[in-house]
């Protein structure tokens, strides 16, 4: 019986940071760690899949009922469910299968492993019911479908960031301003250790889902903001339009709305130019930029520490890789924010000490060095 085998990378967010579902602009790239997952038909109507460190799962797919269940919400059933029917409405018949699943990615770490496994499936079934020509042919077209999967079935309210880098694959500049399930991507030739600079990720052993509600309120502020100014989303108000009913909104929405949307136009004009300077190759102003955005997200975005006042996991790890990078490093809270990952660039000969000072405080592994990778989603 021929075997599928399908991978895809899990992603760093270089630069956008809540800026993709408001129709903004970022950058990603994707990493040398990833899920690889592979697939048999089993001739039968009903899916068993397994995954290393996890209890293994079976869905029927023949129940003439598509479409999410609230029972498994949050859950790797949940994103499987939803590949098969999405793919299964575009035009693709999924049969049953078996699979196993092997990860890379740190679970809840903030480098996107939902979104991986979403297109390590997609890309996966398509191959193995349609050998390589399924219905989402694009790189975007996977990428859409598979945040559809990620926001119904699964229940995160997500934009389409992750979801886009990981389909593409290295690093990627990435513009929401049109529609925002189709966005256009370019790529950016840019590599940070031939700069003599190390990528790192701090893992602060938080699972960011526990605050998936604070997450969501993140973008739903942003809305909110959009919506009293008559638009869908920031993208369609100007910056000087928004700060010339800047009172309007702080009065009739509360000031936290209204630092966020400040935190939107502010990003906007960073990642314009930390792209600018990743084209040219002037690494010491894309670092500057970086230490400015990650002030703007922990002060006006406020996505760094969260409401337990006990609990603050991304804000320790700040604090600690801030002190540890010194002034020729640059930090800033990673992703969606609150718990997950810290980003921090340092130079390569400093890493190995930043590392162990980060692993003696957050425990042997928290700190790792990634290397940005070419290649994105793929079945074979």
């Amino acid at each position: 019986m021929a075997t599928v085998r399908a991978f895809a990378p899990g992603r760093t967010e270089l630069a956008g940071n809540h800026t993709d579902h408001q129709g903004g602009r970022a950058i990603a790239a994707t990493l040398d760690c990833g899920i690889e997952i592979a697939f048999e038909r089993n001739g039968g109507k009903r899916v068993r899949f397994a995954s290393e460190g996890f209890d293994p799962f079976e869905i029927d797919i023949d129940t003439g009922a598509p479409g999410p269940r609230v029972e498994e919400m949050g859950t790797t059933a949940a994103l499987v469910r939803g590949v098969v029917d999405l793919l299964a409405e575009a035009g693709l018949e999924v049969g049953g299968f078996d699979a196993t699943a092997s990860s890379t990615i740190p679970s809840g770490g903030g480098l996107s492993s939902s979104a991986a496994l979403e297109l390590a499936l997609i890309c996966g079934l398509q191959e193995l019911f349609g050998s390589g020509s399924g219905p989402l042919g694009t790189p975007v077209e996977r990428a859409a479908a598979a945040a559809c999967v990620e926001r119904e079935y699964f229940g995160k309210p997500c934009g389409l960031l992750d979801q886009t880098a990981i389909a593409y694959g290295g690093v990627s500049s990435i513009d929401f301003s049109g529609d925002s399930e189709m966005p256009f991507v370019e790529a950016i030739d840019f590599d940070f250790a031939s700069c003599g600079y190390a990528l790192c990720l701090i893992d602060t052993h938080c699972d960011h889902s526990l605050y998936t509600d604070e997450y969501a309120r993140v973008a739903q502020d942003m809305f909110d903001v959009a919506q009293f100014l008559g638009a869908t989303r920031l993208s369609d108000v100007s910056e000087a339009e928004f700060e010339a009913r800047l009172s309007e909104v702080r009065n009739a929405l509360g000031d936290l709305p209204a630092l966020r949307a400040l935190h939107y136009y502010h990003e906007m004009e960073l990642v314009r130019e930390r792209e600018a300077a990743l084209t040219r190759g002037d690494l010491l102003a894309f670092l500057e930029l970086t230490r400015r955005s990650g002030a703007s997200s922990a002060q006006y975005l406020q996505n760094v520490s969260t409401s337990d006042r006990s609990a603050q996991p991304a804000m320790v790890a700040l604090a600690l890789a801030d002190c540890a990078a010194g002034s020729e490093g640059a930090c800033r809270i990673h992703g969606g924010g609150f718990g997950g990952t810290v980003q921090a660039f340092v130079p390569v000969d400093v890493c190995d000490a930043f590392v162990r000072r980060i692993d003696a405080q957050l425990g042997e592994g928290s700190c790792r060095e990634y290397r940005i990778t070419p290649q994105g989603a793929y079945a074979e």
